[in-house]
Order: C-alpha cells, then structure tokens, then sequence
C-alpha cells in the first residue's frame, strides 16, 4: 500500500503501484514541531533504502492545525524505482492519482480522500496513537552542531521521543532560527529505511478547521477491501481503454 507519511510516522510511498491509500500515524512525532501548532509548508520528501539507494521522491503539501494534519500527495508527481512512469495511467482513470490523507486523533480517525474519484475512506486510529497525539511526550535531544539549510542556518538535533507506554521514535532535526526554529528537515529511519522530509514556503497562518474535514458528498466505503476492488476494476478500465 501507498504509506502516506503523516508527519513522518510511516514508512512511505514505497509500494505505490499497488493501493494507494493507508493510515499509518505517530502521534509521538506532532512533538518535533514543539509549540508551533499551526503551519502550511510545501515538502520534498524522499525514502533511501539500507543499500543507500534512493526509492521514492515526492513533492506534498503539508497543513498542521493543532494535533490535526493534512498530506496532500499527487502520484504524477512521484518517483519510485518500484513504480514506472506508465503506471500512473491507469491510477488517474480510477481517480487515484491524487491522495490527501487526514489524521484526526480528536475524532479518533483517519481519512484517506482520492478528490478526482470522490471517494473517501475513515479508518480507526489506535488509541495509543490517539494518547499520544494529545499527552505529553518525553523529548530528549542532543545538539548535533550548526548547519545551513537552503539558505537558513538550522541547529541539527538528534530527538528520542518516548511516549506514555515506553515506546521510542528517534529523529534528527534541523530547525531553522529564522523561521521559528521550525523543523526544516526532519531525517527518521522506519524499518531500514531512511525517510527525509525537507519543507520549504513555510507559513505560519493558520489554516482553515474545514481542510481537516472530510469533503461532502463524496462516497464514503465501510472498508479498505471494498474501495480496493472498486478502484481496482476502474484501473483495469482505464488500462483496457488505452
């Protein structure tokens, strides 16, 4: 499945020819972004694999409201060395090639929203990943040293958040003075991979509650297998019509 990153808290985009669409979330990781709890920001983000090749790189857009957050991936855009150019042809028939993904731990859900097919699809968030988005988080860091990131002189700081049940996520930080000491590059390993997430156009309006909703009248599946084999069959279309 396609692993939309929220706030860095899943693997990635690594399997993008298969199902775009999981609701993987860290609660733990809202913490880096410390007291600035509204931003919109552009990213790049890209995965490294243990053999230090690069897999996937993708441009999102990034929205944070509180302990809501918002990523808005557009799979033309990408590229993986698992997923050839051509296969996003029959992704966009089905209406799959844009994916916003909506992690709402105050509603204990998260929403994975394809807005070309009008579909959506509210997954239950686990409540240790709800806890941990709203209680206090042990945040060790350790200064790295001083460097400059597109232009901002960052402090490098390597991270070990430990949540309520024990439960450790290590990341490497670069927060930029300028800007708030906002977390211009965030660095987070998940199962061998490295995961590198670099924002850029940061701002710190707050953005509107509605983009955290899921859009009305749009359809609405009861559950993974059913919007699976429905997009499926418009993907085989797609393709057949080619």
């Amino acid at each position: 499945m396609l692993l939309a990153l929220v706030l860095v808290g899943s693997t990635t985009l690594v399997q993008a020819q298969s199902f775009p669409g999981s609701g993987e979330f860290n609660g733990a990781l809202l913490k880096i972004f410390g007291e600035i709890k509204a931003f919109t920001a552009k990213a790049d983000l890209k995965v490294v694999d243990q053999g230090q090749k690069e897999t996937v790189t993708t441009p999102a857009d990034v929205t944070l409201l509180d302990e809501r957050a918002r990523f808005d991936i557009d799979l033309t855009q990408m590229k993986s060395a698992n997923m050839p150019p051509e296969a996003v042809v029959p992704l966009k028939a089905a209406g799959m090639a844009r994916v916003v993904t909506i992690a709402r731990p105050d509603l204990k859900q998260v929403l994975l929203i394809y807005p070309d097919a009008k579909s959506l699809l509210r997954m239950p968030m686990p409540d240790k990943d709800v806890q941990t988005a709203k209680a206090d988080v042990k945040v060790e860091k350790t200064a790295l040293g001083k460097e400059t990131i597109d232009g901002h002189a960052c402090q490098k700081t390597k991270l070990i958040l430990t949540d309520a049940t024990g439960s450790k996520t290590e990341a490497t930080t670069w927060n930029a003075a300028d800007l708030k000491d906002f977390p211009i590059q965030i660095q987070t390993v998940d199962k061998g991979n490295t995961v590198v997430i670099k924002f850029r156009e940061v701002k710190f309006d707050k953005p509107a509650a509605t983009l955290f909703d899921a859009p009305p009248g749009y359809k609405e599946y009861k559950n993974t297998q059913d919007m699976m084999q429905e997009m499926m069959m418009k993907m085989m279309g797609g393709a057949q019509g080619r």
